[in-house]
């Protein structure tokens, strides 16, 4: 029998959560623990710690705390030789400049990192990748929602003055959104000044924004997402190519199901950092490659 793979899950908010589930059910992985930031936080029937160190042997680490946290966290574990997974959601430059961070770590430790390994950034970005080398002209409209986006979600309730928010994603068509964005503030926060916050972030600053006082949260969450994804354009000579991805999903879920299947392609990979569009489809799988390409291919 081969040797199962050992998984941290570091952090245990709504994608730490499912992550445990995911890491649970696959056959090929074992539950190492959850790294928590809080002593004493323990969870029934799993081994839960502050360091990771105290888990003993961990093959790979699924990062699932906020998306800002990534540049400081990942580092830690990479120096250790432990590979990593995140989620990181912001898109361009930004994820550019993490993962030539993390190849050079990587490297450095022989170590691997899986970046930005969600829904997207991460499995759009490879039907992107594969959109765009069906039809080499054209455009491709990626449209959201209407859902709950995790990211902006965390971003507005990382406020001065909010105790809670809920940023909702309604797609307006040809990639444009609108954000719905619900706060629950602490008394004696100042509205006006929260709204500022939220709307001036790089999360929000570039899509049409609107920031509501709610007297709780809880009552409006609702954990699903998903996508609509269309390109239109050319084949060789042939134009009027039309293609088209829909999927509607639990955002957290799904993510944390991603970053455990970029988990067992980490083992495949020569040290540094890598997007998913960057690693073959066949290793994100279980099994031999034999067989995956007799039933696959």
């Amino acid at each position: 029998m081969m040797k199962k793979i050992r998984v941290a899950v570091v952090g245990y908010g709504n994608i730490g959560r499912f992550a445990v589930e995911a890491v649970q059910a696959a056959g090929d992985m074992e539950l190492a623990g959850v790294v928590r930031r809080a002593e004493g936080s323990s969870l029934p029937d799993i081994r839960t710690v502050t360091q990771v160190d105290d888990l003993g042997e961990v093959d790979v680490a699924l990062l699932c705390g906020p998306t800002r946290s990534i540049p400081d966290t990942a580092p830690e574990y990479l120096k250790r030789g432990i590979h990593t997974v995140d989620s990181y959601d912001i898109h361009g430059e930004k994820l550019w400049r993490l993962r030539k961070q993390l190849d050079k770590l990587g490297k450095e430790h022989d170590s691997v990192a899986v970046v930005s390994a969600g829904w997207d950034p991460g499995s759009d970005s490879v039907l992107r990748t594969l959109l765009l080398a069906m039809a080499p002209k054209g455009l491709t409209y990626t449209n959201f929602g209407p859902g709950m986006s995790m990211g902006h979600s965390v971003c507005a309730k990382s406020k001065h003055g909010v105790k809670d928010a809920l940023s909702m994603t309604i797609p307006t068509g040809t990639g444009v959104h609108r954000r719905m964005v619900y706060v629950e503030l602490e008394p004696g926060a100042d509205f006006v000044e929260v709204e500022s916050a939220i709307k001036t972030d790089d999360y929000f600053i570039h899509d049409d924004t609107h920031v509501f006082a709610v007297p709780g949260v809880d009552a409006l969450k609702d954990m699903g997402h998903g996508v609509v994804m269309e390109r239109r354009g050319v084949s060789g000579q042939t134009q009027n190519q039309l293609f088209e991805f829909r999927m509607r999903v639990n955002n957290p879920a799904l993510t944390s199901q991603i970053m455990v299947s970029c988990a067992r392609a980490a083992l495949r990979l020569k040290p540094g950092a890598y997007t998913m569009p960057e690693i073959p489809p066949m290793d994100y799988l279980p099994g031999e490659r034999e067989t995956l390409i007799k039933t696959l291919v």
